[in-house]
This record gives C-alpha cells, structure tokens and sequence, in this order.
C-alpha cells in the first residue's frame, strides 16, 4: 500500500547549533489518522514544518504519496494542506477571499475556486460570515477558517498542527466531528496536539518524539495496552460513610457519593464490582478517572530519563 508520508532519516540542525532532529523515520499509511506527540522542544513542530516545506532539512528525505518533496516539490506540496498553530492569513481580508486567493495559489480558477470555497466554508459553518473581514470573527471560527482554507485545493493529506487550541469545549467537539468525517472519506490525517484525549479519541496510530528522536511508533491500542494499571471513578447510588476494606484494590473515596478505584493490568472489574455489592454498594456509572494517554506519556518520558 502506498503511504501518504515516508520520512527517512530526517535530521536538522539549527545555526546556532540546536539539534532539532536525530534521524527519525517514519510512515504514515494512505487514509490513516495518525498523531505526532512531542512536549515542546521535542522536535515536533520541526517535523511538520519539513513536512510542510517550511523549514529546511539538513539531511533525510520526505516522500508524499511517492513524490519526493527534494526532487518533486510542486507534486508533493500540491497534497498537502496544512492548518498551522498560528493564525498566519490576512486579518482585514474577507473570510471568502482568504480562502478563495488560497485556491488560487494552486493553480484553481477564481470561478472554480469560489465553488470550493461555498463548500468547504459551509462544511466549517462559516459560509454566512464569507463577507466579513476575518478580524471580526471569534477565536474559534478563526480556527475553523483555517481548516476551510486548508481544504479547499482538496489536499490528500491534512496536517493539523495543535487545531483546537483556544478554543471552547462545544467548538471542538463539532470539529473533531468534522475531522472523523474528512477522514472516513478518504483524508489522510496527521494531528499534533497537547489535548491528549484528541489523539485517543481520534488517531488509530502514533508516534512520540522526544528529543529529536521518535521513542515510540506504534498503533494506538497497542500503546495503550503498555499502562499497567488504570484509575476509574465509581459514581454509588447511595451515600457512603466508611469506606470498606477491598483486597487488592487501592480504593479512595471522593466524596459520599463517588469512589475512586485502581486497577492493575490483569485485574477484574467482575471481581470488584462483585466484591462492592457484597458491601451492598451498587454503582450506577463508572469513567476513567485520569487520561490514560496522558499518563502513558508521562510514564515513557521517565523511563527515558532513566536509562
């Protein structure tokens, strides 16, 4: 199958020196929805910005369904579409004509051009506001102008570098709605984001770069499954006022109504949940309590320390 990136031995140093990236290679399969997580300074943000022909490697290779981005730029930039982290269009140009003039630089006729725009502004909600000046619109709709954007000159690869941040709960929630929906159509998506549930909720594979190396490549089940032990909260039906004795589970209690248990890999929730009733406590919903990504994250940076 062919892939929608391959990076091979990618490494660039900075002039004053900084070593962004070591070396890393990476694959990205056609249609997946793939995260690249990295703290800040990890190198992340270089790689897409190589990726993305904004930053110059100083060794290595990209290739972007087969076209290689040295040898090939045209071919390979025309498949990609890009939403950066900052806001990078102009702040007194009307919301159609941003994304009508961004059709226009690959090579779309203005006609054609504002056909793809009433599609992708509509698809992001934005089509009512398409005669405003860009400076009137909210933090999220912002966000939302520049995925249209992205999308019009209908890339087969879309990098969203951090797309939520700033934005409120409901606005991005309908936008990871939107984004599942580019991919199940046959989108290509590689996400970077410090919001760790996007990428469990959203991605199928992920890599993790850590000091200009990737540490981890691998499918998200897969990552998931090297937690050892997992904290959930038990929501009662009753008011509890002494927290019972559970062989084998370190259990907290919240409040008088909520319970915090946690798990190790291997333990049963029958078992608990068969041991609560025999305390005549019964549980009417139970949530992870922490990210389990988040946690995982952590727990393979300390390693890294370590060694």
């Amino acid at each position: 199958m062919t892939n929608a990136l391959t990076v091979k031995n990618l490494k660039k140093t900075y002039r004053n020196g900084t070593k962004a990236l070591n070396g890393i290679d990476l694959n990205v399969a056609k249609g997946d929805f793939f995260a690249l997580l990295g703290s800040n300074g990890a190198g992340k943000s270089t790689a897409i910005g190589i990726i993305s022909s904004l930053v110059n490697a100083t060794s290595g290779d990209v290739e972007i369904f087969d076209f290689n981005l040295n040898k090939e730029p045209s071919k390979a930039k025309r498949l990609i579409g890009l939403v950066p982290q900052e806001f990078n269009f102009n702040q007194w140009e009307p919301v159609g004509e941003i994304v009508v003039n961004q059709a226009g630089f690959y090579g779309v006729n203005r006609q054609a051009a504002w056909k793809r725009a009433e599609i992708t502004l509509r698809q992001m909600e934005l089509w009512d506001q398409k005669d405003l000046i860009a400076r009137a619109l909210s933090g999220g709709m912002k966000r939302r102008l520049m995925i249209a954007r992205a999308l019009v000159h209908q890339p087969q690869l879309l990098i969203l570098d951090e797309p939520t941040a700033g934005v409120d709960i409901e606005i991005r929630q309908s936008m990871w709605k939107f984004i599942e929906e580019i991919n199940q159509a046959g989108t290509t998506i590689i996400l970077t984001t410090h919001y760790l549930e996007e990428a469990e909720s959203l991605c199928r594979n992920i890599a993790i770069i850590d000091k200009g190396l990737i540490v981890e490549d691998t499918s998200m089940a897969s990552l998931l499954s090297q937690l050892d032990k997992e904290s959930y909260l038990l929501d009662i039906n009753q008011p509890l006022k002494t927290l019972p004795e559970l062989k084998q589970y370190n259990i907290k209690q919240r409040n008088d109504r909520r319970l915090e248990v946690t798990l190790k890999k291997g333990d049963s929730l029958n078992a608990l949940f068969e041991q609560l009733t025999k305390e005549n406590i019964m549980v009417n919903s139970m949530r992870t309590s922490k990210n389990r990504l988040e946690q995982l994250f952590m727990s393979l940076k300390e390693a890294k320390n370590n060694e």
